[in-house]
């Protein structure tokens, strides 16, 4: 199977990339939805802590998974056939949740979601980007990173704010996002091809990202960011719901789902400062900036006060935000145009295990410390490898310079 040239359709509109990030957006939102929810399924169904981080996890590996087997095939059979896979797989993940027939279809709903993200997550990086008009790269790389993490943050905002006020709160959302689910699926069919002669999605076969000469340079201090932000991330979307609710007695799941949209809101205000900064720079004084947030965390952890909570929220997602786009601007600057959406994909492995590996410490850890206990554990760690990674891209500019 051989790769395939990308670039822009010459007759594409200006604003054809906005629909695509649109699309994006709502799928990851997919992603986020079930977060300010737990509690309720915890009531329902009858499940520890440590069960809400294996079913948060569940989704995490479902995407590393489709990440390492199908992470670059959008290079040989198109962007749009991958996508409009992945907006079938979010649907599937809904009808799961809507079934709500226990802990089994818990699970089958997070793995279709984590299906659905693998496949948009650095597909539709890539997709956005080729769709950019000529000078707009810089918007589009913006557009696709705030589409990930906007649509992640609109998702527990929106099963929050139903689940508060509007009836059948384990149903609603969901049913509402099947409708967005469907016009994505309208705009995705309506945008046009960017890779050049693809092949029929029948021929796709399991290839392992891979990792062109010229990306391996920065892929190093861009994987490292990328863990330890995005470990920041899952955090919120996973545990921070029962701490929120066991320890500071929020029980407003709409304040839930607000709190966890300020991380994610936070990143894309991160994002904003990346152009004025450059790509390289971004990432480590991304790393000290979540190294701030980190500590926001711990402090609110330490002392059950919910101020520095929404700031940890606010200030580690600004953090994890210039960490991504430098990440994400840096690879995609140097990668070949028909290895970039591997090379993306690969990236996005190395950040979903930064969601899923520390979030299962913190279960484990939480039954024998206590959750509070556990997430200052995780603070810790993560600190300490954000200032790993901000050291090591500190020390490498000069000789890369040189």
């Amino acid at each position: 199977m051989t790769d395939r040239p990308t670039g822009r359709p010459p007759t594409v509109p200006r604003p054809a990339y906005l629909g695509a990030a649109a699309a994006f957006a709502v799928c990851m939102a997919g992603t986020t939805l079930p977060t300010p929810l737990y509690g309720l399924y915890q009531e329902e169904i009858g499940f520890s802590e440590l069960m809400v981080t294996v079913v948060f996890a569940i989704y995490a590996f479902g995407v590393i998974a489709v990440l390492l087997l199908v992470g670059n095939v959008s290079d040989t059979v198109g962007r749009r056939p991958v996508l409009l896979c992945g907006l079938a797989c979010a649907a599937g993940s809904a009808v799961a949740f809507l079934a709500e027939g226990g802990l089994p279809l818990l699970s089958l709903g997070r793995l279709l979601s984590g299906f659905s993200a693998g496949l948009f997550t650095g597909t539709a990086t890539a997709y956005v980007l080729e769709l950019a008009p000529p000078g707009g790269r810089a918007r589009a790389a913006f557009a696709a990173t705030a589409a990930n993490m906007g649509g992640l943050g609109c998702g527990p905002l929106l099963s929050g704010v139903l689940a508060e006020y509007a009836p059948h709160p384990l149903v609603l959302p969901f049913v509402v996002h099947l409708v967005l689910l469907a016009g994505s699926f309208a705009v995705l069919w309506l945008l046009p091809e960017t890779v050049e002669g693809a092949l029929p999605l029948r021929t796709a076969r399991p290839r392992r990202p891979t990792l062109p000469p010229q990306v391996r340079g920065v892929f190093v201090p861009a994987g490292l960011a990328a863990f330890a932000g995005f470990s920041l991330l899952g955090v919120f979307t996973s545990v921070s719901p029962a701490f929120l609710t066991e320890d500071l007695g929020v029980h407003n799941r709409a304040v839930i789902g607000l709190i966890v949209f300020l991380a994610f809101f936070g990143s894309t205000l991160g994002q904003l400062l990346v152009p004025r900064l450059g790509t390289a720079r971004a990432i480590p004084l991304g790393c000290l900036v979540l190294i701030a947030g980190l500590a926001l965390l711990a402090s609110s952890l330490a002392w059950t006060v919910l101020a520095p909570l929404v700031l940890a929220a606010l200030v580690g997602g600004a953090g994890q935000g210039m960490g991504l786009r430098g990440a994400v601007g840096e690879i995609a600057a140097v990668a070949p145009s028909e290895h970039r959406g591997g090379a993306l994909s690969a990236l996005f492995v190395v950040a979903y295990f930064g969601i899923s590996i520390p979030v299962i410490g913190i279960g484990l850890l939480a039954q024998p410390l206590g959750l509070s206990e556990a997430g200052l554990v995780f603070a810790a760690c993560m600190a300490v490898l954000a200032a790993a990674s901000g050291l090591y891209l500190l020390r490498r500019a000069p000789s890369a310079a040189g």
